[in-house]
């Protein structure tokens, strides 16, 4: 089956470049003998040129978001592959990192959840982006750029959209870690979204947007090293022997927590244990406090505390039902967690039958689901969990899948 690729600047146009992909499978390589997501490439494929590619994100080294975590990830590898790669956000630089980091200052978005919802300032999110695109676009300037990518949208896509000023412009492409409504809606400040290359997080996406745009399925990742199987720890303030359900995620109303919190409560002896911050937390808190009591734990920690937070857990839930591409479903596969989230295609393509998928609306069944997974702990489902993980969901396979992309993106936008 060939997925086209639309040629011209993003929109389908004539000329097309196409994608392989396996018979009765939506996991598209970029070219002919190429592997699909999370695969490694054929023995003898051709590397990717050396490029230049800015990514901007206003939450980069500062928090540890999915999205932050996504693209920083993605941009170390590149790096460490040899591409020339500058990350602008509002942190501080890390030495380790193998790739160039410039901060450009914002307001973070806790500090703005009273203002007003207006035209194009519609959320906490745009405006955090508008007070950080002033320093993207000085330090987006400094250098000349192959290829940019954003993942927030109106302001960072419109400013990375905007560097042409006289110069050789740079493709500009999408990554659709938040969701892909800019990509395909047609009203109000989405009207103006333009892209070379949008990558598709999940199947669903793809389907909604390759006929408009360049599109490339590509799924988050993990380091497979980090987030491994290893000796359960108690420092959670988690007794030694009671079984532990962990949901990992932003409290906002997407999310669904609460409703995660009254199906654990349906599971006699379970505890739950929430990571995660958002606008949400007091009912979060009274909530859990309510129903579970001294069974309930929110924690807020680091990105690099997270191995051994899901090595403290016994099955992971995750309750939302339109999720792009979460890392939490990658990190506890890696971990060797089993999960229960809800049955959708997203799902269902991400798993390949080794999780537990119920309607999530049905908290009896999200709790029967519950059970079921904390005895698939055999060394056989462990070892099946850490192979899906391996061949598709590896950051270093993920990363060259985003090089190819960018390969095909140039091709299309400039002709080379």
């Amino acid at each position: 089956m060939l997925a086209t690729i639309a040629s011209g600047t993003g929109r389908a146009a004539g000329g097309p470049v196409t994608a392989t992909t396996p018979a009765g499978s939506r996991e598209g390589t970029l070219s002919e003998g190429r592997a699909s997501p999370g695969e490694a490439p054929a023995p003898g494929a051709a590397p990717s040129p050396r490029r230049r590619i800015l990514i901007a994100l206003p939450g980069l080294h500062r928090v540890r978001r999915g999205a932050e975590v996504a693209l920083e990830s993605i941009g170390q590898h590149l790096a460490a592959a040899g591409h020339v790669v500058t990350l602008v956000g509002s942190g501080r630089p890390d030495p380790a990192r193998a790739y160039r980091f410039r901060s450009s200052p914002c307001l973070p978005r806790e500090r703005l959840e009273r203002l007003p919802s207006i035209p194009v300032l519609r959320t906490v999110y745009a405006y955090e982006e508008l007070t950080f695109v002033p320093g993207l676009a000085v330090q987006a300037l400094r250098d000349r750029h192959d290829v940019t990518v954003a993942c927030s949208y109106p302001f960072t896509s419109w400013t990375l959209r905007a560097l042409r000023l006289g110069r050789r412009s740079p493709a500009h492409v999408y990554v659709t870690q938040n969701g892909d409504w800019p990509a395909y809606a047609r009203n109000s400040e989405y009207r103006l979204f333009s892209c070379d290359g949008l990558v598709c997080t999940n199947p669903v996406y793809y389907e909604r947007n390759r006929e408009r745009w360049r599109c490339a399925l590509i799924p988050n990742g993990v380091d497979e090293r980090v987030f491994a199987p290893g000796p359960r720890r108690t420092r959670f303030g988690l007794p030694d022997a009671a079984p532990v359900a962990l949901m990992v995620s932003a409290l906002i109303p997407s999310k669904r927590v609460v409703d995660g919190i009254r199906a654990v409560a349906r599971v006699p002896g379970l505890h739950l244990l929430v990571a995660g911050d958002g606008e949400l937390r007091a009912e979060v808190d009274a909530c859990g406090a309510a129903l579970l009591g001294r069974r309930f734990r929110r924690v807020a920690i680091s990105h690099e505390e997270m191995p051994e937070l899901y090595r403290a857990a016994d099955v992971l839930l995750h309750m939302s039902q339109a999720d792009p591409s979460p890392l939490a479903y990658v990190e506890a596969l890696a971990t060797g967690l089993p999960v229960v989230a809800h049955d959708e295609p997203v799902t269902r393509w991400t798993f390949e039958g080794v999780a537990s998928l119920v309607d999530t609306t049905d908290g009896a069944a999200v709790a029967a689901a519950l059970e079921r997974a904390l005895g698939a702990t055999s060394a056989a489902e462990v070892a099946a969990r850490r192979a899906l993980v391996e061949r598709r969901f590896t950051w270093s396979a993920v990363a060259r899948q985003y090089a190819e992309f960018f390969e095909v993106v140039l091709r299309g936008s400039r002709g080379s």
